[in-house]
């Protein structure tokens, strides 16, 4: 029998974590079985990496923010378990609810399973089955700690199934992508801002876009010239607008690279998805702008090379083409002169966070 009140915590710390845990924290909101308490770790920690996000997407502010934002990944995730524990031994939560393949995402799990509180991880099973990225070292840990494991696809389902979930003691539940719940329901508010709009050309007409992030292309010189190298030859033929990540920016000046591109900051959720509306095609390192770009039916160039989305390339949407110049700027042609099929729903219907909730209220 279910008690008056489930307590959930939910950590974020990143910013696909916000648009993520905003779906599921309006959805928690219309049912009064549950109180939900915000934990934000700190992560992402500026306005335009994190503020907005709970602004725009009106996101109950976080009752808990833990201010974690620098040091090695060992040293931000052993900050990160330290307060975390702290935090649901003041809380005493029954379920903690984690999201996505970050550190806080495996901070948050691993505090709680060691404090014998269950574990609900939000995209589950993922896997690139490259075990040099910190975010598929952070998936297998969280999974395989999680009581409840909600996966977005058929094939995160199939991965867990694989890896021998079946006898472990949790609960495997195709839900769908959160995320594509985000972009129905946000869609229709996406707006550019006139500080961004001041940044691109005018009239916005065909372009680019395009995002650099991940540590495995920012701190190796050789990949980050080639991707700037491609993104400058592109530029030549149709406008490059790239949304800089801090990191990029202060990796871009270090070697002293100053592309011809446009280069503009950090935007929010609904502004992005402006850009990606408005756009010819994606160039991205991102997990979830892969998504995003299928969700509106925009190509998208892969700056990996694998990707946890396999689906989207197996249905020739999405190409993953590494960091080498000549090979992006060939798979750039070739998609420019291509028509795609965006006909398949890998993601569900959206209405992923009903059958989250579905799934948080059997298990309460």
């Amino acid at each position: 029998m279910m008690a008056e009140h489930t307590k959930l915590l939910t950590i974020v710390g990143a910013r696909p974590q916000f648009v993520k845990a905003s779906v599921v924290s309006r959805a928690l909101r219309r049912h009064p079985e549950f109180e939900e308490t915000i934990v934000h770790t700190g992560q992402h920690f500026d306005d335009g990496m994190s503020d907005i996000f709970f602004r725009e997407l009106n996101i109950p502010a976080p009752k808990y923010d833990l201010g974690i934002n620098s040091g090695s990944h060992a040293e931000m995730t052993a900050k990160m378990l330290e307060a975390i524990e702290g935090v649901i031994l003041q809380e005493r939560p029954a379920i903690v609810l984690v999201y996505g393949d970050t550190n806080s995402t495996l901070a948050g799990a691993l505090a709680a399973s060691k404090l014998h509180v269950r574990v609900a991880h939000v995209e589950a099973g993922l896997r690139s089955f490259d075990m040099s990225m910190p975010e598929e070292i952070n998936r297998i840990l969280t999974d395989r700690i999680s009581d409840l494991l909600f996966c977005p696809t058929k094939t995160a389902v199939a991965n867990l199934h694989r890896e021998g979930f079946d006898t472990s003691p949790c609960r495997i539940i195709e839900c769908g992508d959160v995320m594509f719940d985000a972009v129905l329901y946000h869609r229709e508010q996406a707006y550019l801002s006139p500080e961004t709009a001041a940044q691109l050309p005018q009239p916005l007409g065909e372009f680019i876009l395009c995002t650099v992030h991940r540590a495995a292309n920012t701190d190796d010189p050789h990949r980050l010239k080639g991707i700037f190298d491609a993104l400058e030859t592109i530029h030549k033929s149709i406008p490059v607008v790239a949304v800089i990540h801090p990191r990029t920016r202060g990796r871009l000046r270090e070697l002293n690279m100053k592309p011809k591109i446009r280069a503009v900051e950090p935007v929010g959720y609904l502004e992005m998805l402006y850009l990606l509306e408005h756009c010819r095609m994606v160039l991205t390192d991102s997990g979830g702008l892969q998504k995003e770009a299928f969700f509106l039916e925009k190509p998208c160039l892969t700056l990996r090379d694998n990707t946890e989305w396999t689906e989207l390339v197996e249905q020739g949407v999405n190409f993953l083409v590494g960091s080498e110049t000549d090979r992006i700027v060939t798979a750039f042609q070739s998609c420019m002169n291509r028509k795609l099929d965006f006909s398949i729903s890998p993601y569900g219907d959206g209405h992923a966070a009903d059958a989250i909730i579905a799934g948080l209220l059997e298990a309460s």
